[in-house]
């Protein structure tokens, strides 16, 4: 097995002066080299040949021996030292000081026809930045996180990707749910790819330990690799480094909100610099449209990181990026500029993002009142959100508001919580919706077809992430194999996997893995 090395992170930025793998705080460090766990009886469950591809491996090398002892943890890739990210964040809102990579431990970077790319292992046991955890993962959460960031991927959201998942063979103890009922489940390990792993937490950690030296080294060190197309100097360099992040980050949330999609741990070390989706803890998409709902039991409270709020979330936590990058600029102008345009610019791609998913591509005054309506109206009783918008391509211009309304019903989870008041408030915004679409130039089937590839017909909905589970747990993986080879075509129509156009199913309402997630794994 042939990979082509680079190791920029390792070579260029000053490493922890110990070794080990023993929880301590580490100072004037970007990183620790660090020894993944051997794992007791490794197998491959499942790898992403395109993935492979992506970072130069050929499909017969994904057969060799190596392939399962390097993506497992049990051997170390030659010429390589893996390592552990030291970064800070703030968690819930709060201050929470020294993090890090405390269950990833990235393997290598590497090179592919001019891309670079780091491939780190999710569950591989301990680091520095492990505290009082085990660093590893269990079955249960590494295939959510697997299947997810592909799900992601081909649903045209930023994301990190996945190239294998492996069992450990070992057992790890978990309590699932924090009350007190700690249970042994099988271990797992996935290999992420990214284009790095830099977080907004990376310089918040050197930012507020007034170490400027290294955050400047870390900070130059990003915009070169990463941003070659800022050619500034001085403090203008890193104000249009924050710019890019700002934009990268918008459009992020933007899919998500797009998609339904909720990450759930919106803490400033699960921000990428590159405006991609990591760290799939308890996430989830919406089921009935209801913009208050948080995959997290640990937001279930406060609700910080709710659908609705991951907009202003994203801007929260640019701010504490800026924060981090002002030593390095020394005055708030450019920085304060970059944040004020951020929620203008919000606003008219969500506006743009929203007409999309209507069919709308006259823009028109009216538009804003007709989204938030349906905002509204969708609130009114349980509504599926991602068949509601797919089935709602299918409502033409010469229907009546009773023939387009019989089009989407089946996005309602109870159609006999449509009552009489319920259908006449449908019948005025489908009136009002159809009467729109008579400005429109394009055909029906054109923008039908339009709708279809903003509106997708398969999302990893919770429950069927835990049907893979239960089923992987018997050492079942079809289910597994069959959603993968769904979710790699989301916006088509798929007869052969109709099933999974489906509402979440009754006995998914309350059960644990489908609507109450933990940060366990």
């Amino acid at each position: 097995m042939t990979l082509s090395l680079n190791n920029l992170f390792t070579k260029e930025l000053p490493a922890d002066n110990l070794s080990d793998n023993t929880p301590r705080p580490v100072y004037q460090a970007c990183f620790s080299f660090v020894s993944p766990k051997i794992p007791s009886n490794p197998s491959l469950i499942h790898l992403s040949i395109d993935v492979a591809k992506q970072i130069g491996l050929e499909p017969e090398e994904l057969e060799d021996d190596d392939f399962l002892a390097i993506f497992s943890g049990t051997k170390i890739y030659p010429n390589t030292q893996p390592f552990a990210m030291c970064y800070a964040g703030h968690q819930f809102g709060n201050w929470a000081g020294q993090l890090g990579d405390g269950r990833a431990i990235n393997l290598m970077e590497v090179t592919h026809e001019g891309k670079n790319f780091t491939l780190q292992l999710k569950g591989a046991g301990p680091t520095p930045y492990s505290r009082t955890a085990d660093g590893l993962a269990v079955l249960r959460s590494s295939i959510r996180e697997y299947l997810c960031a592909e799900a992601m991927h081909h649903l045209g959201v930023p994301t990190t990707r996945s190239l294998s998942l492996i069992s450990t063979g070992d057992e790890v103890l978990r309590d699932i749910m924090y009350n007190g009922n700690p249970a042994y489940e099988k271990g797992a390990v996935v290999c992420r790819v990214a284009p790095s792993f830099i977080r907004f937490g990376n310089f918040e950690i050197f930012a507020a330990r007034q170490d400027h030296t290294n955050l400047k080294l870390l900070a130059d060190f990003t915009i070169q690799h990463y941003f070659p197309s800022i050619n500034e100097t001085g403090k203008e360099k890193y104000i249009q480094f924050f710019d890019a992040v700002s934009k990268s980050t918008l459009d992020m949330i933007l899919n998500w909100q797009r998609v339904g999609f909720v990450h759930g741990v919106m803490n400033t070390d699960n921000m990428s610099i590159h405006g991609i989706t990591i760290d799939y803890g308890p996430y989830g998409w919406l089921e009935d449209y209801n913009p208050t709902w948080t995959p997290n039991t640990t937001d279930n409270q406060h609700k910080r990181y709710r659908f609705e709020n991951q907009p202003q979330i994203g801007l929260w936590n640019l701010y504490q990026l800026a924060n981090a990058l002002y030593p390095l600029i020394e005055e708030t102008q450019g920085l304060e500029a970059i944040l004020d345009a951020y929620t203008k610019e919000y606003d008219a791609k969500y506006l743009q993002m929203m007409q999309s998913k209507l069919g709308l591509q006259i823009q028109h005054t009216s538009d804003r009142s007709l989204i938030q309506e349906l905002i509204d109206l969708l609130q009114e009783i349980e509504t599926d959100m991602t068949i509601f918008f797919r089935n709602l391509s299918l409502v033409l211009k010469n229907d009546t508001p009773a023939t387009a309304l019989s089009k989407i019903e089946f996005a309602f989870y109870k159609a006999n919580d449509c009552n009489e008041s319920i259908a006449l408030k449908w019948h005025n915004w489908l009136s009002k919706y159809i009467d729109r679409l008579q400005l429109e130039i394009v055909s029906d089937a054109e923008r039908s077809i339009a709708m279809n590839q903003v509106n997708p017909k398969y999302v990893l909905r919770n429950y069927m992430a835990q049907l893979c589970i239960d089923a992987a747990e018997q050492e079942d993986y079809s289910i597994l194999k069959e959603l993968f080879e769904l979710l790699q075509k989301p916006y088509e129509e798929q007869p052969e996997y109709e099933k999974w156009f489906a509402k979440r199913p009754d006995w998914a309402r309350v059960k644990i893995g489908c609507s109450m997630l933990s940060c366990s794994s």
